[in-house]
């Protein structure tokens, strides 16, 4: 009888003591640290913006130009339009006075690269350095240092998007909406592209380096305001962004083409941009 109680006590010891145990976090448990989320290459580039209201953000690339950004700035300031442009820091470099006026206007400056290359080609330390210098002299003309990049002719790895953003703390800027401009088909034409290929949330890709594009403008806005559309900047658009409606699919067929992703002007580098 006394070893039985003995055997009961030492059991029911046993099992209190594996239940405080299994009940207590371990000390890994404890003190181990979250890391802070990765940011992933959606919550990094944006080529167009989900939004419940008309809002478009016009974007002009590679100035400024000593003569057509003034002309405009003047036309944006006529129609009360606010407009993000990406600039070249050798361009900036000569006419700081013209980035400085756009600043001062409200319009946004966004980093477009020292000297135009191709960055998805070049060294880690060589897109650095062009980067940097033009982070430089954006804020010596502003004051401020910008937020957004746009690698020109889109072009751009998915690993130099990741260290990029981790250091400079850039959103990538893509587009939408590209009217070949640079091309210089005539104003007619780009008008005709921009009003065509333009919806609610779009980036419209354009430069102010050619004078087709400042000739197109005036008519090309007149359209858009008829069409109901308001104007903002790039990163104002995306403080705008609203989940996508989610859509049950009934077939197999929609299921496929839901899945389809659109096509990122990443994939084929273009001269534009």
């Amino acid at each position: 009888m006394f070893i039985f109680r003995f055997y009961f006590i030492c059991f029911a010891g046993f099992i209190a003591t594996l239940a405080f145990a299994t009940g207590k976090e371990s000390p890994t448990q404890s003190s181990e640290k979250r890391e802070p989320p990765v940011a992933t290459e959606d919550s990094i580039t944006f080529s167009s913006v989900h939004v419940d209201e008309p809002y478009i953000a016009l974007t002009f690339d590679d100035g400024p130009s000593a003569t057509l950004t003034p002309k405009l700035l003047d036309l944006l300031a006529a129609h009360h339009i606010k407009a993000t442009f990406f600039v070249i820091g050798e361009n900036v470099a000569e006419h700081p006075e013209i980035v400085a006026r756009a600043a001062r206007e409200g319009h946004e400056i966004g980093n477009h690269s020292w000297s135009h290359p191709n960055l998805a080609k070049m060294s880690d330390d060589s897109v650095r350095s062009q980067l940097r210098r033009t982070d430089d002299v954006i804020r010596g003309a502003t004051g401020n240092r910008p937020t957004l990049l746009r690698p020109p002719y889109g072009s751009i790895t998915a690993r130099e998007k990741r260290w990029i953003h981790d250091e400079f703390g850039y959103r990538i800027i893509l587009w939408d909406v590209d009217p070949y401009d640079w091309k210089r088909p005539g104003p007619a034409v780009v008008r005709n592209r921009i009003l065509k290929e333009t919806h609610r949330g779009s980036i419209v890709l354009s430069h102010d380096i050619h004078p087709g594009t400042i000739e197109a403008m005036p008519s090309t806005l007149d359209a858009l305001e008829a069409k109901g559309f308001k104007f903002v900047t790039v990163s104002e658009l995306l403080r705008m962004a609203t989940p996508p409606p989610s859509r049950a699919p009934h077939s197999a067929e929609s299921i496929s083409a839901s899945a389809t992703p659109s096509p990122a002007p990443t994939q084929q580098p273009s001269p534009s941009g």
